[in-house]
């Protein structure tokens, strides 16, 4: 029997509304989890999430037959309203419209996995907006500043 094959793995990087530091111990963790349950529930391959207050990167292994769009949508309202039932900010938490998806190769996931495991780290050097700009040149993904997220200087 014929089957199908693949290995697809996506970097996703989701901003806060308005660039809000709004992702805190002690919920940070919680959220983290509840990420992994909803990519867990849609039968995909969570490989790391972590972020820091203001964006969030989440690294899975896709079927073929998972939209990024799909997956990305639910984990933005899913995780939107667990956040907003906890009350854990004291206003309407809410992720930004759009997001980057980076793909990459099996050998690579090592190297992914560390750099999204080291964001505290990182982002002693480098701003959210440096980040993200640097990773769209690096895939070649043409962009007008104009409609990248929400910068907050």
């Amino acid at each position: 029997m014929a089957g199908t094959f693949s290995q697809i793995h996506i970097q996703l990087v989701l901003a806060v509304q308005g660039r809000a530091n709004l992702i805190v111990d002690p919920w940070r963790e919680r959220m983290n989890r509840y990420i992994t349950g909803i990519v867990k529930k849609k039968k995909q391959k969570l490989i790391i999430v972590n972020g820091m207050p203001d964006h969030l990167h989440v690294f899975v292994g896709l079927s073929p037959g998972m939209a990024i769009a799909d997956l990305v949508r639910d984990m933005k309202n899913n995780s939107s309203n667990f956040i907003n039932n906890h009350r854990w900010v004291q206003r309407h938490f809410q992720w930004q419209e759009g997001y980057g998806a980076f793909s990459y190769g099996h050998s690579q996931i090592d190297a992914v996995y560390r750099y999204i495991a080291g964001q505290q780290q990182h982002h002693r050097k480098r701003t959210f907006r440096e980040e993200y700009i640097q990773l769209l040149k690096k895939f070649e993904i043409e962009f007008d500043e104009r409609y990248l997220f929400t910068w907050i200087e």
